[in-house]
């Protein structure tokens, strides 16, 4: 005996229930007979800005950047510290050239509120 069988009432025929799906149909005509055409992609001028990455340790601000694109970046660190009493940083602009890595540094003398990197073109 098959489970579920004897749920079954005998003689009658089994109704379909949810668990059975139509047939898919397609119509041939739907189909287009090229690919879609994929987005266009940016010029190559416009890909622009090194990757960075900022970590914040207690008071210490530490930015790693890497410059994947043909231009040179311009990146500046930026340090906004949570006393009022603090003086916030803007560090000097440090040139990433292509394929160029570069690390920048900044600090508060208590807690670090925000930090951020800017991109400039020279």
């Amino acid at each position: 005996m098959v489970p579920g069988a004897a749920a079954q009432p005998v003689g009658e025929e089994h109704v379909p229930g949810p668990e059975v799906a139509a047939p898919a149909v397609v119509e041939l005509d739907d189909i287009p007979a090229e690919p879609p055409t994929q987005p266009a992609r940016p010029a190559g001028g416009d890909l622009f800005g090194a990757d960075c990455d900022t970590v914040i340790n207690g008071s210490q601000v530490s930015a790693y950047c890497h410059n994947a694109y043909p231009e040179t970046d311009l990146v500046r660190l930026h340090v906004e510290c949570d006393r009022w009493w603090d003086v916030d940083g803007d560090g000097a602009a440090v040139a990433v050239g292509p394929a160029g890595r570069t690390e920048l540094v900044g600090r508060c003398w208590k807690e670090v509120r925000s930090a951020w990197v800017s991109h400039r073109r020279p």
